[in-house]
């Protein structure tokens, strides 16, 4: 167990979080469950399907897990230090006819092996989140991390959202935050693509850093510079826009791929004025690049 169990996660906050209608679990332990609404919202959100993994960091009295296995099909754990709140989860389970695909264990979260994960609800504080996060982006590219109101320091969401929650009575009265983070593949490096477009060849060569899931660097295309773009990373997924020229002459292409290992394959769509040209591309990575994934 951690410290005095002063973890909060999923359904589980601290006393100090406020909380006059708290639900006592074990004798040191507050916790406020997370409204159904927000549940559902998460688990939408991530894009649950049967086809899923969650893991609960901080599971209080499993709804998360459960309703990812009663309503979306999927298979997953939590984990707690509050034994009460365990039995209640585990029961609730048996109850909910889902005791196959949803189980509660006692468990130190920072310990948890995640590798299973394709979801990890969390309900932690800030610091708690930045504490797991460099476990987390170790992750397989393509995991989704979604939070209820703490965010990941310096990693930015990729995508978020604000509830109207009029039950709700700690941290924000009435509002909660969603978070949904992608954990990033490693794009940073040298890469050269060559493909046929249009009857010519289309020769790119980039050189990206990377900073979480977004890139930044240079490029060429056919040996002049080209202007980089909207670059990022979204699990596997990438994309950017390369501009070469300016005004009514310029050519912007359009680059959407997957990265797997030292190869980004996809499609590229070549915008010349009112003319489009689209072709599949394969680009290889010749040398590796600059990844920051904070400290």
């Amino acid at each position: 167990m951690i410290g005095a169990k002063i973890l909060i996660a999923g359904l589980s906050v601290l006393a100090t979080l406020g909380a006059a209608r708290a639900q006592e679990g074990a004798g040191d332990v507050v916790y406020v469950p997370t409204p159904q609404v927000v549940v559902d919202s998460m688990l939408t959100m991530a894009k649950v399907s049967a086809q899923d993994f969650v893991i609960d960091l901080g599971s209080g009295d499993g709804r998360i897990v459960i309703t990812a296995a009663k309503k979306f099909g999927a298979r997953g754990f939590g984990v707690d230090l509050d034994e009460v709140l365990l039995k209640r989860a585990n029961d609730s389970a048996k109850r909910e006819g889902v005791a196959d695909r949803a189980r509660f264990v006692e468990e130190n979260l920072f310990e948890t092996d995640l590798s299973k994960a394709t979801v990890i609800t969390t309900y932690l504080l800030p610091e708690m989140n930045e504490k797991l996060r460099p476990k987390i982006l170790r992750l397989k590219p393509g995991t989704r991390v979604v939070a209820h109101d703490y965010h990941m320091g310096e990693w930015q969401p990729d995508d978020n959202d604000t509830l109207s929650v009029p039950e709700k009575t700690v941290g924000n009265p009435g509002t909660s935050y969603i978070y949904l983070w992608y954990v990033p593949a490693n794009a940073a490096g040298k890469w050269q693509l060559r493909t046929p477009v249009a009857g010519q060849t289309l020769a790119v060569d980039l050189d990206l850093s990377q900073r979480f899931q977004m890139l930044s660097g240079k490029a060429r295309i056919n040996d002049r510079a080209a202007q980089l773009q909207g670059a990022r990373v979204r699990g596997e997924e990438v994309t950017f826009w390369l501009t070469v020229g300016s005004g009514a002459s310029a050519v912007r292409h359009e680059f959407n791929g997957r990265v797997q290992g030292d190869t980004i394959t996809g499609t590229v769509r070549v915008h010349a004025g009112k003319k489009v040209d689209e072709a599949a591309f394969s680009a290889k990575r010749t040398a590796p690049g600059k990844l920051d994934l904070g400290a």
